[in-house]
């Protein structure tokens, strides 16, 4: 009798890989695993779930062993921490990115033309693009595949960004589709769909841990208001957060964030949330995408702003210091209490709306750069289920880019410049008070900033580009000359000189 051959392989057993493997066997996939720490292999195989799968999931104890248990074409998914790097040869070793290089180097001697390999880790997209020419000229099909959802997702249904090598594509799609997330109004439209070529997919999955750092900051600003601001209780603030949930703002974030708000220590008896340190971490995406927003020249400026906002919660000690040094306003608010609570909502809705619009410009200069077709409306569903970053609001995005492709900025869409000028008495009253009160909202200030800035035809960056001329000779344009120039001055000679 022949040996059964199985649908996917996949190495990497933490968390996230046990789950998609779970998911792809409750979908009817058989699935072949491996881990490099083997007693990962046998521990997860002894678990009650896997044992329920029966012959539909298959344990090996190396790679060559792995490859020869697949059907052809072979797939194989890698879901790889980074931690789990070990030395790569020279030719293909990136320096941030040896686990996957690793692997790759020992497992590409064990494929045949046409298998297929899929890196599921959060990689950065310049690998993607390297990794997919590179497989492509040993004639191997690679995909780079965002996944979104954390380990909840990865078993009940995850957002999945795919790109690549487009010929890869048919070959997972009814994997991969059929684990999804599912939305619409018969849950039937699968949260995945082919990206782009090369390192598309990967870079999409970045915008949205981009956006999902906006997104995260902006609640706690909002937070951070209504306890200081206007003392309320964890209790008041689940009611809070519990009503934003019902509206426009209907969200993950929002949800688990009136969840947090109800958890007690069972050994203090105390609220949770208000026992864990200020102190913020991050894996990098955030940082990825502010870095590459400066090299395209788009200002994400929301993203960089979460960034650095939990780069100072991480200077605890130097903050617990300065306190005791430095002083500022202090105080709470003194006006309507329901009134704020609005006003606060409204400047949250706002900045988020401009996080947003930041995301998918850069989306928009990065297709340009990298010569990828995205489908913006269909992105946008992508993260309709399954992310972090799942939201209604996530349909008014769809929507606009169906309208027009074309779209430059979400902020020119009737709904969102609706919704943001409607909010701007109330989001300009919020940064206020936060600046009176000495609240630090630096997402909420920077988003107001960045729509300041883009509704205004003329800007002082004619001042700057006359100083960089006049120290640098960098020349300059005239609005009175369209067409003509660029010019330069000679501003010594020009200048007035003080007697």
């Amino acid at each position: 009798m022949a040996e059964k051959k199985y649908d996917i392989g996949l190495m990497g057993l933490a968390v996230m890989g046990q789950n998609l493997v779970l998911n792809m066997v409750d979908h009817g996939f058989d699935v072949a695993v491996f881990n490099r720490t083997t007693s990962k292999v046998d521990d997860f195989l002894a678990t009650d779930e896997a044992r329920a799968a029966g012959d539909k999931l298959t344990g090996a104890h190396s790679l060559a062993e792995l490859v020869s248990k697949l059907k052809s074409p072979r797939k194989i998914m890698l879901m790889i921490k980074s931690k789990d790097a070990v030395p790569a040869p020279e030719n293909i070793l990136y320096p941030n990115s040896a686990a996957v290089d690793a692997v790759l180097a020992e497992l590409i001697p064990l494929l045949d033309k046409g298998d297929i390999v899929i890196d599921g880790g959060n990689t950065q997209f310049k690998d993607t693009e390297r990794r997919t020419r590179y497989l492509a000229d040993k004639g191997i099909r690679y995909i780079g595949t965002g996944v979104s959802g954390g380990e909840e997702g990865a078993r009940k249904g995850p957002s999945m960004m795919p790109g690549g090598n487009p010929e890869a594509w048919e070959f997972v799609k009814p994997i991969f589709q059929s684990i999804s997330a599912k939305v619409g109004p018969k849950a039937d439209i699968p949260c995945c769909e082919w990206i782009g070529d090369r390192g598309a997919g990967h870079y999409v999955k970045m915008v949205h841990n981009g956006i999902e750092y906006g997104d995260m900051q902006l609640i706690c600003e909002a937070y951070w208001m209504l306890k200081k601001a206007l003392n309320f209780t964890n209790e008041e603030l689940y009611n809070v957060f519990s009503q934003w949930n019902q509206g426009e703002l209907n969200s993950y974030l929002i949800e688990i964030t009136r969840d947090i708000f109800t958890v007690k220590d069972p050994e203090t008896k105390q609220y949770l949330v208000d026992l864990i340190m200020d102190t913020a971490g991050a894996k990098g995406t955030g940082k990825w995408m502010s870095q590459l927003a400066l090299d395209l020249g788009v200002p994400s400026t929301l993203v960089t702003e979460a960034v650095y906002a939990r780069c100072i919660s991480a200077m605890k000690e130097q903050r617990m210091r300065a306190s005791q040094i430095l002083t500022g306003p202090t105080g709470t608010y003194h006006g309507n209490r329901e009134e704020f609570v609005e006003q606060v909502r409204q400047a949250l809705y706002a900045s988020k709306i401009c996080s947003y619009a930041q995301g998918f410009v850069q989306m928009r200069a990065a297709a340009k750069e990298y010569a990828w077709s995205l489908n913006y409306g269909q992105i946008a569903m992508l993260w309709r289920g399954g992310c972090i970053i799942r939201a209604v609001f996530l349909e008014r995005i769809r929507d606009a880019f169906a309208e027009n492709p074309e779209l430059e900025n979400l902020l020119l869409v009737p709904y969102f410049k609706n919704a943001v000028e409607n909010a701007q008495a109330a989001w300009r009253n919020v940064v206020k008070t936060a600046i009176e009160l000495g609240i630090p909202t630096p997402g909420f200030m920077t988003a107001l900033s960045y729509f300041d800035s883009y509704r205004s035809a003329t800007l002082p960056a004619n001042l700057l580009q006359a100083q960089r001329d006049y120290f640098g000779a960098h020349t300059y344009h005239r609005v009175d000359k369209p067409g003509e120039g660029p010019f330069h001055t000679d501003w010594i000679n020009e200048r007035r000189v003080e007697k």
